[in-house]
Protein backbone atom coordinates (compact mmCIF):
# COMPACT_ATOMS: atom_id res chain seq x y z
CA UNK A 1 0.00 0.00 0.00
CA UNK A 2 1.36 3.41 -1.00
CA UNK A 3 0.59 6.87 0.36
CA UNK A 4 -0.21 9.92 -1.75
CA UNK A 5 0.52 13.25 -0.02
CA UNK A 6 -0.36 16.75 -1.22
CA UNK A 7 0.21 20.20 0.18
CA UNK A 8 -0.92 22.87 -2.30
CA UNK A 9 1.06 22.15 -5.50
CA UNK A 10 3.61 19.88 -3.80
CA UNK A 11 2.72 16.21 -4.02
CA UNK A 12 4.36 12.81 -3.84
CA UNK A 13 3.64 9.09 -3.84
CA UNK A 14 5.62 7.15 -1.24
CA UNK A 15 5.82 3.55 -0.10
CA UNK A 16 6.08 3.98 3.67
CA UNK A 17 5.22 6.24 6.58
CA UNK A 18 8.92 7.12 7.02
CA UNK A 19 9.11 8.44 3.45
CA UNK A 20 5.89 10.40 4.03
CA UNK A 21 7.32 11.98 7.18
CA UNK A 22 10.56 12.87 5.34
CA UNK A 23 8.51 14.56 2.59
CA UNK A 24 6.53 16.57 5.15
CA UNK A 25 9.72 17.60 7.00
CA UNK A 26 11.01 19.09 3.72
CA UNK A 27 8.13 21.59 3.70
CA UNK A 28 8.91 24.63 5.85
CA UNK A 29 5.29 25.53 6.71
CA UNK A 30 4.61 22.10 8.24
CA UNK A 31 6.07 21.73 11.71
CA UNK A 32 6.50 18.02 12.39
CA UNK A 33 6.16 16.88 15.97
CA UNK A 34 6.09 13.45 17.64
CA UNK A 35 2.28 13.44 17.88
CA UNK A 36 1.85 14.14 14.14
CA UNK A 37 4.50 11.53 13.26
CA UNK A 38 2.78 8.91 15.42
CA UNK A 39 -0.61 9.72 13.88
CA UNK A 40 0.77 9.35 10.33
CA UNK A 41 2.37 6.00 11.24
CA UNK A 42 -0.91 4.80 12.81
CA UNK A 43 -2.88 5.85 9.72
CA UNK A 44 -0.44 4.06 7.39
CA UNK A 45 -0.61 0.87 9.48
CA UNK A 46 -4.41 0.87 9.92
CA UNK A 47 -7.06 -0.76 7.72
CA UNK A 48 -8.75 2.62 7.16
CA UNK A 49 -8.93 3.64 3.49
CA UNK A 50 -10.57 7.05 3.61
CA UNK A 51 -8.35 10.12 3.00
CA UNK A 52 -6.96 11.90 6.04
CA UNK A 53 -6.64 15.67 6.31
CA UNK A 54 -4.29 17.49 8.71
CA UNK A 55 -4.70 21.13 9.66
CA UNK A 56 -1.62 23.35 9.43
CA UNK A 57 -3.31 26.66 10.24
CA UNK A 58 -6.82 28.04 9.69
CA UNK A 59 -8.13 26.87 6.27
CA UNK A 60 -4.75 25.31 5.32
CA UNK A 61 -4.39 21.52 5.26
CA UNK A 62 -2.34 18.71 3.76
CA UNK A 63 -3.88 15.38 2.80
CA UNK A 64 -2.81 11.75 2.83
CA UNK A 65 -4.56 9.13 0.69
CA UNK A 66 -3.91 5.40 0.76
CA UNK A 67 -3.65 3.91 -2.71
CA UNK A 68 -2.67 0.73 -4.50
CA UNK A 69 -1.20 2.77 -7.39
CA UNK A 70 2.43 1.96 -8.13
CA UNK A 71 3.23 5.26 -9.88
CA UNK A 72 1.97 8.82 -9.76
CA UNK A 73 0.58 8.41 -13.30
CA UNK A 74 -1.46 5.38 -12.19
CA UNK A 75 -2.80 7.37 -9.25
CA UNK A 76 -3.71 10.40 -11.39
CA UNK A 77 -5.48 8.25 -13.98
CA UNK A 78 -7.28 6.28 -11.24
CA UNK A 79 -5.99 2.95 -12.51
CA UNK A 80 -5.55 1.47 -9.04
CA UNK A 81 -8.97 2.04 -7.55
CA UNK A 82 -9.73 -0.24 -4.66
CA UNK A 83 -12.21 -2.66 -6.21
CA UNK A 84 -12.22 -5.50 -3.74
CA UNK A 85 -12.92 -5.89 -0.07
CA UNK A 86 -11.57 -9.00 1.65
CA UNK A 87 -10.68 -10.48 -1.75
CA UNK A 88 -14.27 -10.30 -3.04
CA UNK A 89 -14.69 -8.15 -6.14
CA UNK A 90 -17.84 -6.07 -6.02
CA UNK A 91 -19.62 -5.22 -9.26
CA UNK A 92 -21.31 -1.87 -9.70
CA UNK A 93 -25.02 -2.52 -9.55
CA UNK A 94 -27.40 0.31 -10.38
CA UNK A 95 -29.65 1.35 -7.52
CA UNK A 96 -33.23 0.00 -7.49
CA UNK A 97 -34.60 3.52 -8.03
CA UNK A 98 -32.59 3.97 -11.24
CA UNK A 99 -33.61 0.53 -12.47
CA UNK A 100 -37.32 1.25 -11.87
CA UNK A 101 -37.04 4.67 -13.55
CA UNK A 102 -35.70 3.24 -16.79
CA UNK A 103 -37.89 0.12 -16.87
CA UNK A 104 -39.79 0.21 -20.20
CA UNK A 105 -43.55 -0.26 -19.66
CA UNK A 106 -45.81 1.74 -21.93
CA UNK A 107 -49.02 2.95 -20.31
CA UNK A 108 -50.51 5.41 -17.85
CA UNK A 109 -48.43 6.70 -14.94
CA UNK A 110 -49.36 8.85 -11.99
CA UNK A 111 -46.49 11.26 -11.37
CA UNK A 112 -46.21 13.27 -8.15
CA UNK A 113 -43.74 16.13 -7.86
CA UNK A 114 -42.94 18.64 -5.11
CA UNK A 115 -41.05 21.61 -6.52
CA UNK A 116 -40.11 25.22 -5.72
CA UNK A 117 -42.32 27.54 -7.73
CA UNK A 118 -41.52 31.24 -8.14
CA UNK A 119 -44.60 33.38 -7.55
CA UNK A 120 -45.27 37.09 -7.36
CA UNK A 121 -46.33 38.32 -3.91
CA UNK A 122 -49.29 40.69 -4.38
CA UNK A 123 -48.83 44.06 -2.79
CA UNK A 124 -45.03 43.98 -2.56
CA UNK A 125 -44.22 43.24 -6.19
CA UNK A 126 -41.48 40.86 -5.08
CA UNK A 127 -41.07 37.20 -5.98
CA UNK A 128 -40.66 34.28 -3.61
CA UNK A 129 -40.28 30.51 -3.79
CA UNK A 130 -43.31 28.49 -2.73
CA UNK A 131 -43.41 24.74 -2.22
CA UNK A 132 -45.84 23.36 -4.78
CA UNK A 133 -47.31 19.86 -4.95
CA UNK A 134 -48.23 18.69 -8.46
CA UNK A 135 -49.91 15.42 -9.49
CA UNK A 136 -50.60 14.34 -13.08
CA UNK A 137 -51.67 11.25 -14.98
CA UNK A 138 -49.34 10.86 -17.94
CA UNK A 139 -49.13 8.44 -20.84
CA UNK A 140 -45.46 7.45 -20.91
CA UNK A 141 -43.08 4.58 -21.63
CA UNK A 142 -41.13 4.64 -18.33
CA UNK A 143 -40.76 6.49 -15.04
CA UNK A 144 -38.11 8.78 -16.48
CA UNK A 145 -40.35 9.53 -19.46
CA UNK A 146 -43.16 10.38 -17.01
CA UNK A 147 -40.84 12.81 -15.19
CA UNK A 148 -39.69 14.45 -18.44
CA UNK A 149 -43.27 14.93 -19.67
CA UNK A 150 -44.35 16.52 -16.37
CA UNK A 151 -41.37 18.90 -16.30
CA UNK A 152 -41.91 19.81 -19.97
CA UNK A 153 -45.57 20.59 -19.20
CA UNK A 154 -44.70 22.71 -16.16
CA UNK A 155 -41.87 24.65 -17.82
CA UNK A 156 -44.38 26.26 -20.18
CA UNK A 157 -46.69 27.25 -17.33
CA UNK A 158 -44.50 28.46 -14.43
CA UNK A 159 -41.76 31.06 -14.03
CA UNK A 160 -38.38 30.04 -15.54
CA UNK A 161 -36.72 30.45 -12.13
CA UNK A 162 -38.80 27.63 -10.61
CA UNK A 163 -36.70 24.70 -9.38
CA UNK A 164 -37.62 21.11 -10.23
CA UNK A 165 -36.42 18.16 -8.14
CA UNK A 166 -34.05 15.45 -9.27
CA UNK A 167 -35.70 12.50 -10.94
CA UNK A 168 -33.91 10.23 -8.42
CA UNK A 169 -34.79 12.31 -5.37
CA UNK A 170 -37.52 11.98 -2.78
CA UNK A 171 -39.58 14.82 -4.29
CA UNK A 172 -40.59 12.85 -7.39
CA UNK A 173 -42.65 9.66 -7.23
CA UNK A 174 -44.43 7.72 -9.90
CA UNK A 175 -46.76 4.76 -10.06
CA UNK A 176 -47.77 2.62 -13.03
CA UNK A 177 -51.56 2.72 -13.43
CA UNK A 178 -52.02 0.34 -16.33
CA UNK A 179 -51.35 -0.35 -19.98
CA UNK A 180 -52.52 2.19 -22.56
CA UNK A 181 -54.94 1.08 -25.25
Amino acid sequence: MNLYLRYFDRETLVGSADEAIDFLKSIDEISMNPVLEADIRDYAASDVFYPKRYKIRPRVYFIIIKTEAATMLDFKEKRALRSSVDGVVKERVPSPVVMKLSEERYGWYEGTMDFKRVQLVPGTGKFQYRDTHFVANVKASSGIDCYNRIVEHLRGRVDDRSQFPSVKGKNFKFRFLGAAK
